[in-house]
């Protein structure tokens, strides 16, 4: 092996190496989640709020779920991100 090779195995070590993300990311990525989910379960909220006893029965209907389960889907992925989150948050050496 030549310099040249050591040197760019070492470059790419160096380069291919695992980095933390700054707390700022991790402090906005936590923020925007809990907005996510804050904001669907007031739309699911609102949106339950304001059924009619018609709409209640039209709920029969499958073709009617589309918000409810949007709503569902989009605070649920944000729940399970704020948890990993926290997760990582906890799981970080501190100093």
């Amino acid at each position: 092996m030549s310099m040249d090779e050591i040197r760019l195995e070492d470059l790419l070590a160096d380069a291919l190496r695992p980095i933390e993300p700054p707390q700022r990311m991790s402090d906005r990525l936590h923020d925007t989640f809990s907005a996510i989910t804050d904001a669907a379960a007031t739309d699911l909220s609102d949106w339950a709020e304001e059924l009619t006893e018609s709409e209640l029965e039209s709920l029969r209907d499958p073709r009617n779920w589309i918000r409810p389960v949007t709503a569902l889907a989009a605070g649920g992925v944000a729940t399970g991100a704020l948890i990993l989150v926290g997760f990582r948050r906890r799981s970080r050496p501190r100093g």
